[in-house]
């Protein structure tokens, strides 16, 4: 068992409880004299998530060697500037023909240690490409790849995918990474709680502080399919052992300016205002597994 090393400062606690109240483990527990303190086999149950060191009003818990001031204070956002940024993202497909600042690069990077997983498995990779000479290597290697496949007769999940971009692939159009001079590769454990889930969230997360920082991003599917069928490219991302590539993202100065946020159609919302028990018929089980077996 991993050390957890819960030390609670005693001249600053006030004795709120908020840490036990907040610890989804149920590891925390009073002591006879008001202080938190792990709870029978609480130090096994602790996922790490930190909840008891952030939700203290005065800083007086430190875990796993985590002290309090090394934290940063919580700021108020201004919904409004959020909700800007939300609506403003746009996907990047032209950029400019140039290597993004490495204090740039490695802000992108720290920012990822932030992004929420379930159970707080924090076992994600993710690999960078950080210089446009590697990048055109890449491109050159999968479009390559890409033409001969399209080129032969049989049909195949690859043939099937890329079909409709053969000429543009063939006269030398960049369809796949569009240009990009960066990108990133996330890929998961295979026995990650939320293993498909999670790359979605941190690349999320990605693509809204790249864009206050003026970073064009594009998710990439193609690229993702690429990562996944091709063993190679697996192998020079470092990709480790038992981990499967789960998605692509693309980046780098935006060779394009959007002025204004764009008027989409919106997604159905419904409320549900009652709710009445009631046991799902055989055909509507076996509808719904049907459905939601789907990828």
């Amino acid at each position: 068992m991993k050390d957890k090393n819960l030390n609670i400062d005693k001249e600053k606690c006030i004795h709120c409880g908020l840490c036990v109240k907040d610890c989804i483990a149920y590891a925390l527990e009073m002591d006879e004299n008001n202080t938190p303190k792990f709870s029978k086999n609480g130090e096994n149950r602790c996922i790490e998530c930190q909840h008891c060191l952030a939700v203290c009003p005065v800083g007086a818990i430190s875990i796993m060697n985590k002290n309090p001031e090394n934290s940063e204070p919580v700021w108020v956002q201004n919904p409004d500037s959020v909700l800007n940024l939300i609506k403003s993202r746009r996907s990047v497909r032209h950029y400019k023909q140039e290597n993004l600042e490495q204090e740039t690069i490695q802000k992108l990077k720290d920012m990822l240690n932030w992004t929420p997983t379930g159970c707080n498995f924090h076992k994600m990779h993710f690999a960078f490409v950080e210089d446009m000479s590697v990048m055109d290597k890449i491109r050159t290697h999968v479009n390559n790849k890409l033409i001969q496949i399209l080129s032969q007769k049989f049909v195949s999940k690859i043939k099937t995918k890329f079909s409709h971009y053969k000429d543009a692939l063939v006269n030398g159009e960049d369809v796949i990474f569009r240009g990009a001079p960066h990108m990133v590769v996330v890929s998961t454990p295979v026995n990650a709680p939320c293993v498909n889930i999670d790359p979605v969230i941190a690349l999320s997360y990605f693509e809204l502080y790249a864009a206050s920082l003026g970073v064009g991003t594009c998710w990439c599917g193609f690229a993702q399919i690429c990562m996944q069928l091709f063993p190679e490219l697996a192998k020079q991302f470092k990709v480790p052992e038992g981990y499967k590539v789960s998605y692509v993202m693309l980046f780098g100065k935006p060779d394009i300016k959007y002025s204004r946020t764009t008027q989409p159609e919106a997604f159905e919302f419904t409320t549900v205002d009652d709710f009445v028990s009631q046991n799902a018929s055989f055909i509507d089980k076996f509808k719904h597994y049907a459905i939601n077996s789907i990828r």
